[in-house]
């Protein structure tokens, strides 16, 4: 039975998202359990179809075949069997475009243009998504070829992703760019914007050495490392690239290139700033920071790109990272996509989104200096300020008087060792205060300080603000917000 409503069971156009797997009826015939998610997030339906009718030029009108209502429960809840129907989106209502989402779950950057997509469809309320979670190198869904829909949004990581895109005849939208001579548009993160956001980073932080760690296989990295370099150049600064291939599950040549690794990171002129060119290789080179003896911040300054909260954080120390704006390549694809779907044509240029800045962590909270003495104890008061540390314990472990160390902390760092403990107090303060729940007198406990009050009036002079009011700013201010509305740039790869 037909009835006028669409797969969550709503009447007319309703966003939805399509996750699919195989199972087997009671005949033993192959068939795929379509789960269908809606936008709204307060009804799900399951479709049962035979395999050659999913979503195929073959199959009925929705290409879903019968369907299988379900009442769902909110988030979280489980649903319970309803009614059966098949789809239909009613009289005078035009239908959603259904658009296939070829973009990995297993990557931050991945499930941030799919955020990118979503905001962009929320926005219109007339697409149905299609998306099963996949990895970056899965291979493109055998059935592919054959889908009925209207558009493909893809991270095509291989000619063989270019070929089944193409094969659909549908108008469609790369966001990786790895295959560039496919023809298809893209749209991508500025990969010299980051880079020089990263250089401009270091500079500012006194370094006058440079690394680049990449992957000598991918052209991304490739454009990061040469956009690094010229501004290294530029800056009138060292530079020293170490690059590698991207594993492939072959482990024979492992630890000759950790060797490699390790010998690069000894070989750098000290105090260095390091490009990593993705997060995922900043964990790596910072493990083998610790197994060479090199102590991150205060000998070398590591910073990665894609602001991966989850790797960033631990990490050791967390890793600050260029946040890329994959949320905004993934609108403007989808805003590409919809015009490409109306007949306009293809951009004869990619589409580049600049990074949306920095964001800080440990591993390059430091200013460069050439004094190892002072190297040491800016890494003491780091690593232990909150901890009862003093004046005094800091010239020890330093290996100089006290005087000395004063008078080397006035000429260099403008600043008295007591002020530089104070202020990692500080930062420590208003990170418990902003990221936890814990009582103001635990947080000032936590931070170092001997009573509440004692945080409070160093807050009021230093930054004219309580505890309270830093704790209600940062309850205010959206953990992840998205990038402004704003033209992209457009340049040539």
């Amino acid at each position: 039975m037909r009835t006028k409503r669409s797969l969550c069971g709503h009447t007319g156009a309703c966003a939805s998202s399509c996750f699919a797997k195989p199972v087997k009826n009671l005949d033993g015939n192959r068939l795929r359990r379509h789960f269908m998610a809606c936008a709204n997030n307060d009804r799900i339906s399951v479709a049962m179809c035979p395999w050659e009718k999913h979503g195929m030029k073959t199959g009925n009108a929705s290409g879903m075949g019968t369907v299988k209502q379900l009442n769902a429960t909110p988030q979280g809840g489980v649903p319970s069997e309803g009614s059966l129907h098949a789809p239909s989106w009613g009289k005078g209502s035009r239908r959603p475009r259904r658009v296939l989402l070829l973009v990995e779950t297993s990557l931050a950057s991945g499930r941030d243009i799919l955020r990118g997509i979503a905001r962009y469809v929320r926005e219109r309320s007339d697409w149905v998504l299609f998306h099963e979670p996949r990895g970056l190198d899965a291979r493109p869904p055998r059935w592919i070829t054959d889908w009925r829909g209207d558009g493909v949004i893809a991270r095509i990581q291989s000619p063989a992703v270019a070929d089944a895109v193409r094969a659909t005849g549908l108008p469609a939208v790369d966001v990786l760019g790895l295959v560039p001579e496919s023809g298809i548009p893209l749209v991508h993160v500025d990969d010299r914007a980051i880079a020089r956001l990263a250089g401009d980073h270091l500079r500012q932080r006194g370094f006058r050495h440079f690394g680049f760690y990449g992957l000598n296989s991918e052209n991304w990295s490739v454009r990061r490392r040469d956009a690094f370099c010229q501004y290294a150049a530029e800056c009138s600064a060292t530079i020293s690239v170490y690059e590698r291939p991207r594993p492939e599950g072959d482990v024979s040549r492992w630890a000759e290139r950790e060797q490699e690794l390790l010998d690069w990171l000894r070989a750098l002129p000290k105090p260095a700033g390091i490009m990593v060119c993705s997060d995922q290789l900043g964990l790596g080179l910072l493990e083998s920071c610790r197994e060479a003896g090199i102590s991150v911040p205060d000998e070398v300054a590591v910073i990665g790109v894609d602001n991966d909260d989850a790797l960033c954080e631990i990490a050791y120390p967390p890793l600050s990272s260029v946040w890329p704006a994959h949320q905004r390549v993934g609108y403007e694809a989808a805003a590409l996509l919809d015009r490409l779907m109306q007949g306009s044509p293809a951009p004869q240029q990619p589409v580049f989104v600049p990074p949306l800045g920095i964001v800080t962590r440990r591993s390059t909270d430091v200013l460069a200096v050439n004094d190892r003495e002072l190297a040491r104890a800016l890494q003491i008061i780091r690593e232990r300020a909150c901890a009862g540390l003093n004046v005094d314990d800091v010239a020890r472990a330093a290996g100089l008087s006290r005087s000395v160390l004063q008078r080397r902390f006035r000429a260099t760092l403008n600043r008295t060792v007591h002020q530089a403990i104070l202020e990692v107090r500080l930062q420590r303060a208003c990170q418990l205060l902003r990221e936890t729940d814990l009582p103001i007198p635990q947080v000032a406990e936590e931070a170092g300080f001997k009573h509440q009050e004692y945080l409070g009036a160093v807050l009021k002079k230093r930054l004219g603000k309580t505890p309270a009011q830093i704790r209600r700013e940062a309850e205010h201010r959206p953990l992840h917000p998205l990038p402004p509305l704003q033209p992209v740039s457009s340049s040539t790869l």
